[in-house]
């Protein structure tokens, strides 16, 4: 009596558009449920060795919240590799000027270092505005209620 696991084919995967309305949403815990997500951890089926996650899409990311002093306090660092050419920016200059740029960093960095974070990080789409080209996708609205900032604390 020998029972084998069953090991899934990468023509198997079936993947599922999601998306997410970031207004209000604590950014670090969005993240977090998004980089799951993506890299299928809520199917039963997760392996891994497969890159078995669905498609995420972020509306609204300009309204994400930052809590603590993290928007004057929190920097990303750039440098080219040139001398002198180290660049700083605030949380708070990138979520005004660059709020897909920090979604992505902030999703990469919750990622396993591996190869197949690159192929996890093509399905996720973020978008300033409430508009999204995928409607043809027709998307489910994933609903995350734990990451929510009470109204009595919310800051931006």
């Amino acid at each position: 009596m020998s029972s084998k696991t069953p090991w899934l084919k990468e023509t198997e995967v079936e993947r599922k558009w999601w998306v997410v309305d970031a207004t209000g949403q604590i950014l670090g815990r969005l993240t977090s449920e998004i980089a799951r997500i993506l890299m299928g951890k809520h199917k039963p089926q997760w392996q891994p060795n497969l890159d078995i996650g669905d498609f995420v899409i972020v509306v609204n990311a300009d309204k994400v919240v930052l809590t603590g002093k993290k928007l004057d306090q929190k920097f990303h660092y750039r440098h080219s590799g040139h001398l002198g050419n180290l660049k700083a920016y605030s949380y708070r200059w990138m979520l005004q000027n660059q709020p897909e740029r920090l979604f992505q960093l902030s999703v990469s960095k919750m990622l396993p270092k591996n190869r197949l974070r690159d192929d996890f990080l093509k399905r996720l789409k973020v978008y300033r505005g409430p508009h999204h080209p995928h409607q043809a996708q027709k998307p489910q609205v994933l609903v995350l209620t734990r990451t929510r900032v009470p109204k009595e604390e919310s800051r931006s």
